[in-house]
C-alpha cells in the first residue's frame, strides 16, 4: 500500500490508543490530532475512517479477537489492542486491502508502538483471525504462490537400463549390466 496509508494507520494507532485510555469522544480526538499533527503526508480520509468506525464496530471486532487471545481483552497492551482493532477492522471491512498487508502493516505499527515482542502476538492473532475472515482470498492466494507449508515436489528416480547379453561360445549366459541414465 501506499506510504500515505501506511501514515494514517500510523496515526490511527495513536488515536485510538488515546480513545481506549481516555474515553474522549472520537470526533474529538479526530479533531485534536489533526490540529496537533502535520496531517499532509497521510491518507487523511483513510484515518477518519478508522477513527469514526472502529469505535462503531467495536463488539464486532472484538468478537473476532477474543477466541484467540489468552486473557480478557482490557488486559492487553493498549498498543496492541489499539493494532489488533485496526487489523480486524481492514480484514472484515477492507476487502480492497489484502490480507498479508493488513498483517504486515499491522506488525510493524506493534514494533514501532508495542512492546519488545508484541509484534508476534499481534501477528499470531491476526493471522487466525485472517484465516476466519478471508478464508476465500487466502484459499486462492495459496494456490498461487509457493509457501513454506506447500507440499514438496518428490525427486523423479533414476532410470536404470538393464540389457542382457547374449551368451558366447564359451557357455557364458546372459549377463545383466546396468547403466545409469
Amino acid at each position: 500500500m501506499s506510504e500515505a496509508r501506511s501514515n494514517a494507520r500510523r496515526s490511527a494507532v495513536q488515536a485510538i490508543y488515546q480513545w481506549q485510555l481516555t474515553g474522549q469522544q472520537a470526533e474529538r480526538i479526530d479533531e485534536q490530532y489533526v490540529a496537533d499533527h502535520d496531517v499532509s503526508k497521510m491518507d487523511q480520509a483513510y484515518f477518519h475512517e478508522l477513527l469514526k468506525e472502529i469505535p462503531l464496530h467495536l463488539h464486532e471486532l472484538e468478537d473476532h479477537i477474543i477466541p484467540f487471545i489468552d486473557r480478557k481483552i482490557d488486559e492487553l497492551d493498549p498498543v496492541e489492542r489499539a493494532v489488533l482493532r485496526i487489523g480486524i477492522y481492514e480484514l472484515e471491512f477492507r476487502l480492497d486491502v489484502p490480507y498479508r498487508v493488513v498483517i504486515n502493516e499491522a506488525v510493524e505499527l506493534a514494533k514501532t508502538f508495542g512492546a519488545e515482542d508484541g509484534h508476534k502476538y499481534v501477528n499470531g492473532i491476526l493471522d487466525k483471525v485472517a484465516q476466519k475472515l478471508r478464508t476465500t482470498e487466502i484459499k486462492r492466494n495459496s494456490g498461487n504462490s509457493k509457501s513454506a507449508s506447500a507440499p514438496k515436489k518428490k525427486k523423479a528416480k533414476k532410470q536404470v537400463k538393464v540389457t542382457t547379453k547374449k551368451s558366447n561360445s564359451k557357455g557364458n549366459s546372459g549377463q545383466r549390466v546396468a547403466k545409469g541414465k
